[in-house]
């Protein structure tokens, strides 16, 4: 189906071609048809100025004429310029062989009509930005040897027609975007020479057909996303000279195969996923030059012999699996070896003494193994050595003086390493040694003046060594230094004056030192000073002011040390990205010069003595990331121009003398993740546009004069990780939007007038672990038992407020619990038994609570019921006391009354005669008798009524008594 297309497509152009012919005249001369083309150009350097009707057309800039001079066979415009887009109108030129538009700036897509030109040998487009798809056209290009389009914006799969160009040659496709497989059609090009796909997007696999290419000598298809395995075919392409397949995603294992090209010089698989061991089959590939295989999964031991690969100029396998050591027979004396990286591996054992064979390796990279013990003295050896990369293994020992001999040395690095002892004063014989990097050892001692002798050095880094003394006052020499890193030693003295006659110094770092004194008026001279790095030292004074020359300042950090007086001088540069000089002793205000570092992105100036206000102009510093003015004397209110800030992601003003209300513009900044405004003067709501900053990780307001209730707003700060509100004058109650805020690990709301009841909502929390504070509020109600599932809680405070019911056994459960205080509340009831640990404190002055640490339940109910039972035994006594004492007296009054009646009835029978005396008298013997027969016993009534002597000496009330009750019986006659 495919070639019944192209043979319509070529009648189609045939016929095409032929009515031009007819319809064109003399106006089809190759000049008129390049005076088009020249028309549709932009040509910005006159490149084509030579280009008009009235000159011969074989002089015109870049036509070649055939020998005749009738036709134009070549054109070359390579470089021009040139601009626009490539015209059909190049069809025309039926003769044409050579066309080479290459790097000059034409856009639009490759016109399908230049395969019209039967006769074209070499089509040249590259490097230009021509996009689009590569035209199926381009297979009528028969006697086509040279096709060169990379380097565009070309896109989609590579046209099969290309499997028709069967004279091409070269083939050019690199550094363009396109996509979809390798055409299995190119392995029909026999007389391919140079396949070219660097730089696209092809994927699949490599194409078996491929070895059908027998002329191919160069196969370049790195930066491609092909997969699969390297096919063993390639074997057979025994002309092949380079082969790169370098960062791909190609696995499985090297094809033994590839040890047959007897022919190949360079072959690079870096960067795929390629796996099992290196094949020894790859020794014979004796005109090899150079063998890249790093960035794989490659395993197992190094048996490829520079012995057998005696062309082999580079050996590169680091980043790979490899283990073992370098074999004995690895290398000779005739070798040609120059450079061997093995870095990024696990190979191990002693400092390889076999290398020592190897006098010709000028790079040697053994750097990220597992290497060990010391390093030999024979090192020297390596005469013609100019680059040592032995970091990140595990030698030791001191360094041998004998690397002073190595007088090619011009790269040492040793650092990350368990080096002890001093660096040896031969080093300083070391003249072409441009970069010594030693940091992260366990060296010691002085830096060695000698080393200042090594007047090609341009980088020294020592950094996190043990390194005492002052730094050498020599330094200055070193007139090449770039790069001073002389970070985290235990160096001491002032800083010398020479180094500022370092003037190409770019970075200097002394951080993390014991230097003191001043900064030296030398440093005037730094103009290329970019990084400026003193912190952790015991510097002081004032600043220079003739710091304020170096312009091209981008990074200081001069915090933590004892500067003092104006921070002027520094402010000098326009580059300036960050300016830390925290914890000194600098005074007076922020100079408005800061306002012209339009690229500052972090200002520290905490713990320093700074006054005044912050300035209007700071609005300006559009890129500012990181504010801290915290710990200082800063007076007055926020201005709002710092809202143009939009950047702002740190914003820390704690510990001043602020005042005015909390700006509301601060909900604007969109990127803020951190607003410390605490311990100043500020007062009135706190903003409900805080609630906007849904980035805001941390909010600290607390010591301050803020009141009113807290915003409901609040909960939409959904990452908020600290909450710390304490010491206000807040109202209300907890928003319940809280339960919103899931990322909360700290809240702190203490000493505030908060009311209410503790919203259940924060038992939801459950990502609060430093603390809860709610303590000195006036929260009143029971204590939540969902407070139970803050499970990663360590302290919880609820002391100090009118909480009220029983402690939630919920609360036993949090195991993480390390401070708990719910004194001073009126809780009561029994405590978890969990809460044994805590102190007695945590519970003080509560209603009714108990269990351990407080006294047990049991006693407390026992004393409970005690306290109960004596009460009721009193309230018991007392109402016997008075019920006898009623009982008594209602007795005592009967039996008065008795007597008194009894006393009457004997003063009336005196009276009454004998007759009826011994009446009675008659009836009481009866009754006598009925005593004496068992039933009563014998009563003598007279012996009731007192004589005489004893009625005179009766009480008045009974005499009365007795009046009254004889006027009485007298009234009532024979009644009685």
């Amino acid at each position: 189906m495919g070639s019944i297309k192209m043979c319509q497509m070529m009648l189609f152009f045939a016929v095409l071609s032929a009515v031009l012919a007819v319809t064109s005249g003399k106006n089809s001369t190759d000049s008129y048809w390049l005076l088009r083309i020249k028309s549709e150009l932009v040509d910005p350097v006159g490149v084509l100025a030579s280009w008009y009707s009235r000159t011969n057309t074989c002089r015109w800039k870049g036509v070649v004429c055939s020998d005749d001079r009738l036709h134009i066979i070549g054109l070359n415009l390579s470089g021009s310029g040139l601009s626009g887009s490539i015209s059909p109108e190049f069809s025309h030129l039926t003769s044409l062989q050579t066309l080479d538009l290459s790097s000059n700036n034409f856009t639009g897509s490759i016109p399908p009509e230049l395969g019209l030109l039967q006769n074209l040998r070499e089509l040249l487009l590259h490097s230009n930005y021509l996009s689009g798809k590569i035209p199926t056209e381009i297979g009528l290009l028969k006697k086509l040897q040279v096709l060169r389009i990379g380097d565009n914006m070309l896109v989609d799969e590579i046209t099969p027609s290309i499997g028709n160009l069967m004279e091409l040659r070269v083939l050019g496709l690199a550094y363009c975007q396109l996509t979809g497989s390798i055409p299995a059609a190119i392995g029909g090009l026999k007389n391919l020479q140079f396949l070219d796909l660097q730089k696209n997007s092809l994927s699949s696999v490599i194409p078996e057909e491929i070895q059908g290419c027998v002329e191919l000598r160069n196969f370049a298809a790195s930066n491609n996303k092909l997969e699969g395995e390297i096919p063993a075919s390639l074997g057979n392409l025994k002309s092949l000279q380079i082969l790169n397949l370098a960062n791909n995603s190609l696995s499985g294992s090297i094809p033994l195969e590839l040890g047959g090209l007897s022919n190949l010089k360079y072959l690079n698989l870096l960067g795929n996923r390629l796996s099992g061991k290196i094949p020894s089959e790859l020794n014979q590939l004796e005109q090899l030059q150079e063998l890249d295989l790093s960035s794989n999964n490659l395993s197992g031991t190094i048996n490829l012999l520079n012995t057998q690969l005696k062309s082999l100029q580079a050996l590169v396998l680091f980043d790979n699996l490899l283990t073992g050591s370098i074999p004995s027979n690895f290398c000779t004396s005739s070798s040609s070896l120059q450079q061997l990286f093995l870095a990024q591996n696990k190979l191990s054992g002693n400092f390889p003494l076999e290398l020592l064979n190897c006098p010709s390796i000028r790079q040697l990279d053994l750097s990220g193994n597992s290497f060990g013990g010391v390093l030999p003295p024979a090192l020297e050896k390596l005469e013609n050595l100019t680059d040592l990369l032995l970091n990140n293994n595990s030698f030791s020992g001191k360094l041998p003086r004998e690397i002073g001999n190595m007088s090619s040395l011009e790269t040492l690095y040793l650092f990350d390493n368990t080096f002890t002892g001093s660096i040896p004063v031969e080093l300083g014989k070391l003249q072409k040694l441009s970069s010594i990097y030693l940091y992260d050892n366990q060296l010691s001692g002085r830096i060695p003046r000698e080393i200042t002798n090594c007047s090609s050095l341009s980088e020294i880094d020592f950094f996190g060594n043990h390194f005492m003394g002052s730094i050498p006052a020599t330094i200055g020499k070193l007139s090449n230094l770039v790069f001073l890193q002389l970070r985290q030693n235990d160096l001491s003295g002032p800083i010398p004056p020479s180094l500022g006659y370092c003037k190409k110094l770019n970075t200097l770092a002394l951080a993390d030192n014991k230097l003191s004194g001043s900064l030296p008026p030398t440093f005037r001279f730094l103009s290329q000073l970019r990084l400026f790095s003193l912190y952790n030292n015991s510097l002081e004074g004032p600043l220079p002011e003739s710091l304020f020359l170096l312009k091209k300042l981008g990074i200081i950090n001069f915090s933590h040390n004892r500067f003092s007086g104006s921070i002027l001088p520094l402010l000098g540069s326009d580059f300036l990205t960050l300016l830390d000089l925290t914890n000194n002793s600098f005074s007076g205000p922020i100079p408005s010069r800061l306002s012209m570092s339009k690229n500052l992105t972090r200002l520290r100036l905490a713990h320093n003595l700074l006054t005044g206000n912050i300035s209007s102009e700071y609005g300006q510093l559009k890129e500012l990331k990181f504010l801290d003015l915290s710990f200082n004397h800063f007076t007055g209110e926020v201005v709002p121009e710092l809202s143009n800030c939009k950047k702002l992601e740190h914003v820390l003003l704690s510990n001043n003398r602020f005042t005015g209300m909390i700006p509301s513009w601060l909900g604007g900044l969109q990127k803020l993740g951190e607003l410390d405004l605490s311990f100043n003067f500020f007062h009135g709501t706190v903003p409900a546009e805080l609630g906007h900053c849904s980035r805001l990780l941390k909010l600290s307001l607390n010591d301050n004069s803020l009141s009113g209730e807290i915003p409901p707003e609040m909960g939409n700060l959904t990452s908020l990780n600290v909450l710390d509100l304490q010491r206000n004058n807040l109202s209300g109650q907890i928003p319940s939007t809280f339960q919103r805020c899931k990322k909360l690990y700290e809240l702190r709301l203490s000493e505030n007038s908060l009311t209410g009841s503790i919203p259940s909502e924060l038992g939801t929390l459950t990502e609060l672990q430093v603390i809860l504070d709610l303590s000195r509020n006036l929260f009143s109600g029971e204590i939540p038992s969902s407070l139970g599932n803050l499970m990663k809680l360590e302290s919880l405070n609820l002391s100090c407020n009118q909480l009220q019911g029983q402690v939630p056994p919920s609360l036993g459960k949090l195991t993480s619990l390390h401070m708990l205080d719910l004194s001073n509340n009126h809780l009561r009831g029994q405590l978890p038994s969990t809460f044994s640990e805590f102190p007695l404190s945590s519970f003080m002055r509560n209603d009714k609570l108990c269990g351990p640490p407080l006294e047990s339940c049991s006693e407390y109910t026992g004393q409970e019921q005690k306290r109960l039972s004596d009460t009721a035994v009193a309230g018991i006594i007392v109402a016997i006391v008075f019920t006898s004492t009623l009982i008594c007296l209602v007795l005592l009054y009967i039996m008065v009354r008795i007597w008194c009646t009894w006393r009457k009835v004997m003063i009336l029978s005196s009276d009454s005669g004998g007759t009826e005396h011994n009446m009675e008298e008659e009836k009481w013997d009866y009754g006598d008798e009925k005593k004496r027969k068992g039933e009563y016993w014998k009563v003598n009534t007279m012996a009731l009524v007192p004589s005489k002597e004893k009625q005179n000496l009766s009480s008045p009330s009974c005499i009365f008594q007795l009046k009254m009750d004889s006027e009485t019986m007298v009234g009532q006659g024979d009644v009685f």
